[in-house]
């Protein structure tokens, strides 16, 4: 079963009006799956009190000829909570008594159907400068996806599904490729459960790691450890392997003759595969360095190069 949770687009601020205008924002972020969110309503013009609304619909029977101090506590939400919402605030001293709306906040409910998928096209790491495109799907037949990202901005773009052999897609091309646009990207059909986080990150923006060395050659069975090892401070190294799975990761150990070193182990070797280990900085962790050269380890005594396997 999902839990309905809130999804909120955070509409711009208007320019036009410039200061009369009260801000409508959402606390404590713009994604709540839990259920509950608290809306707020800001003026510079120093009024506390505000009627809260919502532009056409479903009707919310809750803010019927209502008027609140300063935010409103919303929840357990349903479907009928998706819509356009506004703030008008009220000032005993004000002489114009209701001064105008606040900014649009476009809500749309989530957890109703479950996940679709999010997919990175190559793949999550991308080079500074280049382009990724970004695949939502799902075999619900959904006509709008939600893209929301996580990282230096919080972002959300509203894309059109299209119906390809009996699933739901969306395609969102990412690029050039800058430091601003890394970071955690979630999909969401319409009333949907968030799809599962994806980790964009951008890679070309420091020197490479200088080595990652084991034997190049070990025997089935044989323990393989992976040393990366850097002269810049990096605060965590990070180990992929071109046939696929998991990213692994390790911080840094202190300063030793000059380098600072990450040693991954692996386990017994099964199979072998080429990897390549990056470097990143602790307050930018969707940033990473130049890759490793390539290493290639080979393991002796396999009976096939199952490359699905990860050491």
């Amino acid at each position: 079963s999902f839990f309905p949770g809130f999804f909120l687009l955070q509409g711009a601020w208007p320019h036009e009006g410039g200061q009369n205008k009260p801000l409508l924002s959402a606390w404590p972020s713009l994604v709540v799956p839990l259920g509950h969110v608290i809306l707020q309503c800001h003026s510079y013009l120093g009024f506390n009190n505000f009627s809260l609304y919502k532009e056409g619909g479903v009707p919310v029977p809750e803010l019927y000829n209502r008027i609140f101090w300063n935010s409103l506590f919303m929840g357990p939400v349903t479907p009928a909570h998706t819509g356009t919402y506004r703030c008008r605030g009220s000032h005993p001293h004000s002489p114009s008594g209701w001064p105008a709306s606040s900014n649009p906040l476009v809500i749309v409910v989530t957890g109703v159907h479950r996940k679709p998928s999010l997919l990175a096209h190559p793949g999550p790491l991308v080079k500074s400068e280049e382009t990724v495109i970004l695949q939502c799907w799902s075999d619900v037949m959904f006509e709008h996806f939600l893209l929301h990202r996580e990282g230096k901005f919080n972002d959300t773009l509203r894309l059109t599904g299209e119906l390809h052999d009996g699933v739901s897609k969306a395609n969102f091309s990412i690029g050039p490729m800058t430091e601003d646009l890394a970071g955690t990207y979630r999909c969401y059909g319409s009333l949907s459960a968030p799809s599962d986080p994806l980790d964009i990150v951008i890679t070309g923006l420091y020197e490479k790691p200088l080595s990652a060395q084991p034997g190049p050659t070990v025997w089935a069975g044989e323990s393989v450890t992976l040393s990366c090892s850097s002269q810049s401070s990096y605060d965590m190294y990070h180990l992929s392997r071109e046939e696929g799975g998991r990213e692994r990761r390790l911080p840094a150990g202190p300063k030793v003759n000059g380098t600072f070193q990450a040693d991954f182990s692996l386990g017994p070797a099964t199979h072998g595969g080429t990897y390549r280990c990056f470097g990143s900085f602790r307050d930018s962790p969707y940033e990473w360095s130049d890759p490793s050269d390539p290493l290639l380890v080979s393991v002796t005594g396999e009976e096939s190069p199952c490359l699905s396997h990860v050491l």
